[in-house]
């Protein structure tokens, strides 16, 4: 016997499962890494592909605001990679999550070369 939505109850995503939905989104987009930890400004670890992004999500009304920080493989072309991050961090969250994606800010907080054993032909 199926019972009627209004009756089944409501459902809580938390902030911190939205960041870590989004943390695992940013990292599905190739030439995209994370960013190290901060304290006080101070950076903690390095920046690396291998890492994950660093996020923090506010939710109001039911819309989700996104900060991301993110590192770059370089010469990934800055400003096309981190829309196209946008891009799928608003769709992932949004399918993942049902709210709508109001913001999401982006920091680039570093450029790595391309990996060893890759050249770019010229």
């Amino acid at each position: 016997m199926a019972v009627a939505a209004e009756e089944r109850g409501s459902l809580a995503i938390s902030e911190h499962a939205v960041e870590r939905l989004a943390a695992c989104a940013a990292s599905e987009i190739d030439r995209v890494g994370g960013a190290a930890g901060r304290t006080l400004g101070i950076s903690l670890g390095g920046e690396a592909l291998d890492r994950s992004a660093k996020t923090s999500a506010r939710i109001a009304g039911g819309e989700v605001e996104l900060d991301v920080r993110i590192s770059l493989e370089y010469p990934a072309p800055v400003s096309a990679t981190t829309e196209r991050v946008r891009g799928h961090l608003r769709g992932r969250v949004e399918e993942l999550t049902g709210m709508p994606v109001r913001r999401v800010g982006i920091t680039v907080t570093a450029l790595h070369a391309e990996a060893a054993g890759q050249r770019r032909v010229e």
